[in-house]
């Protein structure tokens, strides 16, 4: 009788040193000796907690501890070897493996976090930029990016980030792959969160249209943060990982290097970054930019972007909605839409002189750069009135979900829960009762945790002043 392959079990592990598929810079002494110290001063413990996350692809939990505790054996170790950096794994996921050598997309991923955390940590933490001034915050953000050699000078705009939720039914998943085909035959890039859901599906659906149109030089962009990544291990089609430092800085990449956004169904971490863009497109002097924006479901997710589409224009006006499009069921005029809103973007650049890779002209406010810490304390000093300017009330929204997302998914988030209760909302009346309608239609859709997992607990209460 045929023995099934130990291999295949979710929780087999085994124990490899691997050399980098791509190559990598080699590392210093002490860059290594700061990966391998687990103190507080060290990166191990962030080190450890985002390759496992890369190993476990395919790993369905909303909770950044389920691998940790399935795999706490596991170890990694930086070598500094004659010919670059190597990596001993031990009790590594078995699935990571195929006959014995480690899968090369998963290798790529693995020594990407390598190369991220170490930069972020010797550059960025290390001083390098001024991370008190706007300018110095976008340098950091560029910087991360070229480092990671996603930045391709001489190339036509071709990059349409995409945003969606993780926990979304089945036939939203597929439309999500429909578009993604759309867009792939029209020979555009795709860049996503990177996790599973409304993040792989139009990775997967431009992966087909690419093969079709014989285009090798893909970019299927992961752009993610040490906080999410854990909780939304990259997808398989992901051939570029970024790790941002924090949230700020991950969606400030998104916007910089995107040419034109998706938004897919999903919940209060895309009710964020729909706010965040927002934001940015609200400020005076972004008033002249071209930005593509399209909001696209199914026609079984229709109600989901009117009940968006009524929130934002009770919260910021009816003038807001000038800045998005929302197609319903139809991948096709998506498609031609974000053709037609980048070549706008391309002639704008053009004009303006301004890089096709990194968008330096639009202006992101200071106030949505540096990074936001959802205590509660800081969660109830939200100013949630409508009495200040329109960008600068869509960015106090923004931190509003930020903190709900760190509730859900982020490990000092759920901990900060568990410890002192949820967090309170408080704002204006009609604003927290639309606020609250809102949220309650996540959970009701399962939006805020994926299927089948325990029965959501909500991390927050709205109160009405």
């Amino acid at each position: 009788m045929t023995q099934p392959d130990p291999s295949l079990s979710p929780l087999a592990t085994v124990s490899a040193r691997i050399a980098p598929a791509n190559g990598l810079d080699i590392l210093s002494r002490q860059e290594v000796a700061r990966l391998r110290d687990a103190s507080s001063g060290g990166l191990h413990k962030l080190l450890r907690s985002c390759a496992l996350a890369v190993l476990t692809q395919g790993l369905v939990t909303d909770d950044p501890r389920a691998a940790t505790e399935l795999y706490a054996d596991f170890e990694i170790e930086v070598l500094q070897q004659d010919r670059g950096v190597g990596l001993e794994l031990t009790h590594a996921p078995a699935h990571a493996f195929v006959d014995g050598k480690m899968i090369r997309g998963i290798n790529e991923l693995l020594f990407a976090v390598v190369r991220d955390i170490v930069y972020v940590a010797t550059q960025v933490e290390g001083g390098a930029f001024e991370l008190t001034t706007s300018e110095g915050i976008t340098h950091a953000v560029f910087d991360i990016l070229r480092n990671a050699r996603v930045l391709r000078p001489g190339v036509d705009p071709s990059l349409v980030v995409c945003w969606g939720g993780h926990s979304i039914s089945r036939y939203e998943y597929d439309y999500t792959k429909y578009v993604g085909y759309q867009l792939g035959l029209r020979y555009l890039d795709i860049c996503t969160g990177c996790g599973p859901g409304a993040m792989k599906g139009p990775m997967k659906g431009a992966t087909i249209a690419h093969a079709k149109q014989r285009r090798k030089k893909n970019q299927y962009i992961g752009i993610t943060e040490p906080g999410i990544i854990a909780a939304e291990s990259p997808n398989p089609i992901v051939n570029n990982l970024i790790i941002m430092p924090d949230i700020e800085k991950r969606l400030e990449a998104f916007v910089r290097t995107g040419h034109a956004i998706i938004v897919f169904p999903g919940g209060v971490g895309t009710a964020e970054e729909i706010l965040y863009l927002l934001g940015i497109l609200l400020h005076p002097e972004n008033a002249n930019i071209p930005y593509p924006l399209i909001f696209t479901g199914p026609s079984e997710s229709a109600a989901y972007f009117e009940q968006i589409d009524r929130f934002l224009r009770l919260a910021l006006g009816d003038d807001v909605a000038r800045h998005y499009q929302i197609i319903v069921d139809d991948p096709t005029r998506v498609a031609r839409e974000v053709v037609k809103g980048i070549e706008r973007v391309r002639q704008f650049r053009l004009d303006n002189r301004d890089a096709f890779f990194f968008n330096w002209a639009i202006n992101i406010d200071e106030a949505l750069q540096h990074p936001f810490k959802p205590t509660h304390e800081a969660m109830a000093a939200l100013n949630l009135h409508r009495d200040q300017p329109q960008h600068e009330f869509a960015a106090d929204l923004r931190r509003a979900f930020s903190g709900i997302v760190a509730g859900n998914v982020k490990i000092e988030g759920m901990r900060a829960i568990e410890q002192h209760g949820p967090f309170l909302i408080r704002g204006d009346d009609q604003i927290m009762q639309a606020l609250d309608d809102l949220l309650a239609s996540f959970v009701a859709q399962q939006r805020m945790k994926l299927p089948g997992g325990s029965t959501y607990v909500p991390c927050y209460r709205v109160i009405r002043d």
